[in-house]
């Protein structure tokens, strides 16, 4: 599912929104506990009183300089910063074809859930989510159509897993026996292959599951899931299609 405009625009005006609530929150806190009055911090950060006033009741967005300025004359320190996250939203359009033409191999056994967030340990979205109707197993799958940092992609991909098996055994017990296990679904270009020719060992310790054992997994009623595994898309175009056996040249998952 790649990512829209009008996604980025809507997401991006409801968490101005609760940051503007925030903000005023903590800055009437502040003000309070200072025992200043809205008067005495406008006059000495230099805006009007109603300005101050709009911030703290979130109808007015102040400059990054007015944000600092209150937070000199509070005694308090304003930081703005990213949070990093397991992995970018923006898909290319070699991955929607991916997924498309992965869904539809699918056998009805799967449950499946597309762009599922995760928060801890590390931010994120899963591309897909599959749940076995007939087992305790849960896959976080992701779409590549290329590999630029190897050792990033592993550890994104454990990241969201593990985000994935907080959720569906949230209170840590295991009460819900849920196992959550990964897939990795890669385009296979020249530079794909390479990478799995390169760095066969590497991928093979985090997708020990041999290909020829995952897809039927996937596409069949009956067979057991084997584990973290690759499976490899080919693509043509506008159209992908779900490959049974690694391609041409690569001993990764045979």
């Amino acid at each position: 599912m790649t990512i829209s405009r009008a996604h980025v625009a809507r997401e991006t005006a409801r968490r101005m929104r609760r940051s503007d609530v925030e903000t005023g929150e903590q800055i009437r806190r502040m003000r309070l506990d200072a025992g200043v009055t809205l008067t005495e911090l406008a006059r000495i950060v230099d805006v009007h009183r109603s300005h101050i006033a709009r911030i703290e009741s979130a109808t007015a967005r102040p400059s990054l300089e007015v944000l600092t300025a209150i937070g000199v004359a509070l005694g308090a320190d304003m930081s703005l910063r990213y949070f990093p996250g397991s992995g970018p939203r923006l898909h290319d359009r070699f991955q929607a074809a991916m997924i498309e033409a992965f869904l539809r191999e699918l056998d009805p056994r799967w449950l499946v859930e597309l762009e599922v967030p995760v928060i801890q340990p590390a931010r994120g979205v899963i591309d897909v989510v599959l749940t076995d109707r007939h087992s305790s197993t849960t896959v976080a799958a992701e779409a590549q159509s290329e590999l630029r940092r190897l050792e990033q992609q592993v550890r994104w991909s454990t990241e969201k897993a593990d985000g994935l098996a907080q959720r569906v055994n949230p209170d840590g017990t295991g009460t819900t026996d849920r196992r959550v296990s990964r897939l990795l679904m890669l385009r296979s270009t020249v530079t794909t292959r390479e990478v799995a020719r390169r760095y066969g060992t590497t991928l093979a310790a985090a997708y020990p599951a041999r290909t020829e054992a995952v897809v039927p997994a996937l596409t069949g009623p009956l067979v057991p899931w084997p584990g973290a595994g690759i499976v490899w898309m080919q693509v043509e175009g506008a159209e992908a299609s779900l490959m049974r056996f690694p391609p041409r040249g690569v001993n990764l998952g045979r």
